[in-house]
């Protein structure tokens, strides 16, 4: 009776471990299609996504990411938002060039909340005299990520005039996916076509084809069991 019940129980423990390796994956498909079909606050339509179920996503905050920086882990990290209509164009394929390629856990980072409001970087607006001016700052873990990933940011910039100028720091836009190893990173990528002009214009045989091959060369097997 003993050895039915401690079989009954493992089987349990099985079935639960399995049930929750998959929420994850599924809250993020319900999440970012619950917008489909759905038009933003500007009265924009939302690109229709379709998330496969068996996605690797692992819901995760900036706290966790810097943790398992300093821990010298080595994993595959995703900061976006359901609301980025760029975010929009890049999941599909992002997601299915991760799943060609083996690719167990991709921690994703919401950069918004529901509403649009920053919940993790800096915010700015232009003076009077359209000189940069921070409305609000990132959380003490963004500057963290700011310095573990200076190597492989981009500035981040604003058009005045037809003229780029610099906010004078680097910035992690939406999408961006980043690959680190043993805590130091190693690649990024948007995911973004140079065919796509608008972030919702029609995505393209020639687009998809190009953003496969960004993911590709992303998610090169170089990956331990661990991601």
């Amino acid at each position: 009776m003993k050895k039915k019940i401690l079989v009954l129980v493992l089987i349990l423990s099985i079935f639960t471990l399995t049930a929750c390796s998959k929420k994850d994956s599924i809250i993020f498909k319900e999440d970012y299609e619950s917008l489909n079909e759905t038009t933003n606050a500007n009265g924009k339509e939302h690109r229709t996504v379709n998330i496969p179920k068996n996605n690797p996503i692992v819901i995760s905050d900036a706290k966790e990411i810097v943790k398992m920086i300093e821990n010298e882990e080595t994993f595959y990290v995703y900061f976006g938002s359901k609301l980025c209509p760029w975010c929009r164009s890049v999941i599909e394929k992002a997601l299915e060039v991760a799943n060609m390629n083996g690719v167990k856990k991709i921690y994703y980072v919401d950069i918004w909340d529901d509403e649009g409001n920053e919940i993790l970087r800096d915010k700015y607006t232009l003076d009077d005299n359209k000189k940069p001016v921070k409305s609000q700052d990132g959380t003490e873990e963004y500057m963290k990520l700011l310095e573990y990933f200076d190597s492989v940011l981009r500035d981040y910039t604003y058009t005045l005039d037809e003229e780029t100028l610099s906010y004078g720091e680097k910035r992690i836009y939406a999408p961006n996916f980043f690959y680190v190893a043993k805590g130091k990173v190693i690649r990024m990528t948007s995911g973004k076509s140079e065919l796509q002009t608008g972030s919702r214009d029609e995505l393209t045989d020639e687009i998809l084809k190009d953003e496969e091959k960004q993911f590709d060369d992303f998610f090169i097997n170089t990956c331990d069991e661990s991601c």
